[in-house]
């Protein structure tokens, strides 16, 4: 028997909204490759990857993709027996939300390596654009994208 309706909705409903703060040991992060069991290969800001497992309340409910952004806590204590590093407790669903809160990732990323170079001014015009636009120029011929094929008598 499935799980109830409602533990899945209550699952849902909770990702869709972020956090106003994050706790020092919390970060956003990118998942890199599931590992299976549960178990997810994450990249976090600091550009480290770590083992993260997901939390009991998301388990066949809520699905991660590859690239996908999740909110991951460390554990405290590290002893070797345990194998993830940390667990993810909640999954970007909707990624505008995200974006607006202070502590999103790619500002992150642009403050450890601003700190790294000795600038600490940042400004909305120095963001890296994540999907630059392709020019006209860089192909060189026109597409054949949705076109139908040359036909026979066009040829002679």
């Amino acid at each position: 028997m499935g799980r109830p309706k409602r533990n899945v909705l209550a699952a849902a409903e909770d990702t869709l909204l972020p956090p106003t703060a994050l706790s020092p040991n919390q970060s956003v992060v990118r998942v890199i490759k599931p590992e299976g069991n549960n178990l997810y290969t994450c990249e976090f800001p600091d550009t480290k990857t770590r083992l993260l497992e997901l939390a009991q309340r998301f388990r066949n409910t809520i699905w991660i993709r590859r690239g996908g952004f999740v909110l991951a806590e460390l554990y405290d204590g590290q002893s070797e027996e345990v194998r993830a590093e940390g667990e993810i407790v909640n999954v970007v669903r909707n990624e505008k939300q995200w974006r607006k809160q202070p502590y999103w990732y790619v500002d992150l990323f642009l403050l450890s390596s601003a700190q790294a170079t000795g600038n600490t001014i940042l400004t909305y015009a120095s963001r890296p654009k994540e999907f630059p636009e392709a020019s006209d120029s860089d192909s060189e011929e026109e597409s054949t994208v949705g076109k139908m094929p040359p036909s026979d008598s066009e040829s002679d």
